[in-house]
Formats: structure tokens, sequence, C-alpha cells
């Protein structure tokens, strides 16, 4: 016996189906959705607008 639950074949649906731990492609998934959303977050602090502050104040 090699592994895990090696001589059964896993019925996945919904979400299950494409994020699991038993198949490759399952983990790959999880690596990919966390490397996309590490990049959303770091473009979102790059292209958010500055707050801009006036240079000259008159009393």
């Amino acid at each position: 016996m090699a592994g895990h639950d090696s001589g059964t074949q896993h019925q996945f649906t919904g979400l299950k189906k494409y994020f699991n731990s038993y198949t490759m492609t399952g983990r790959r998934n999880f690596v990919l959705a966390t490397y996309a959303s590490i990049a959303m977050i770091i473009l979102y602090f790059k292209l958010k607008p500055k707050k801009q502050t006036p240079a000259v104040t008159e009393k």
C-alpha cells in the first residue's frame, strides 16, 4: 500500500472537485489561488490612488 487511500477513486463535487489535497491538480489549484491572491493584494496597494495634500494653505 502506497499512500493514503491509494486504492480508492475520489469523486468530488463542487469546489472540492478543484481544491482538494488528494490529487496533484487540486494541490496545484491551491498554489495558484494563493499566488493570485498575493498578487492581487500587491497590485491593490501599488495602484491605490495616493491622498494628496495641498502644497500651500492660505490663512
